[in-house]
């Protein structure tokens, strides 16, 4: 009886030691892309659809910061400003400017949520917004998880 009782507690102190590096393994990989996220990206490439739904490449200049804690800042200047495009189902841009910042989390190893504190739109503000990703070489690719927003944007490491 105390040798089953022996295999019993060990075999619970597995179980449970498996779950526990399993989930150790989660936050080390979030934490693994996380790094890789933190630091100032330059604006390479900002692909939206024009007035008559065609994918464009925007005329535009920016940066992105991402800090180790979880901070996002983003800022775009567009050389040539549009009117709002009633196609596109959020307005990220006022007056030919994008700012916003607050928090992002990674979700899993293709998106994170960022999380808006603060923005020029100030619809935006409160707002979670998706967005799926993916690195490439020294480019971090990014896009609305929502299929109804068809833009792009290419960020290269600074």
């Amino acid at each position: 009886m105390k040798r089953l009782l022996s295999v019993a507690v060990a075999t619970l102190f597995v179980g449970i030691s498996a779950a526990a590096q399993s989930g150790g393994q989660d936050y080390t990989h979030n934490a693994d892309i996380q790094e890789r996220f933190a630091g100032a990206w330059r604006l390479a490439l900002l692909e939206q659809p024009g007035a008559d739904g065609k994918i464009e490449r925007a005329d535009c200049t920016g940066m992105l910061v991402y800090t180790r804690d979880g901070h996002m800042a983003v800022q775009v200047m567009y050389a040539n400003p549009q009117p709002a495009n009633g196609a596109a189902s959020v307005q990220y841009a006022q007056g030919g400017y994008e700012a916003s910042f607050g928090r992002y989390a990674i979700d899993d190893a293709h998106t994170f949520t960022f999380h808006v504190e603060g923005a020029l739109v100030r619809s935006l503000i409160g707002k979670d917004l998706k967005r799926v990703y993916e690195f490439a070489g020294n480019q971090l690719i990014v896009k609305s998880a929502d299929p109804t927003e068809r833009w792009r944007v290419v960020w290269e490491r600074k």
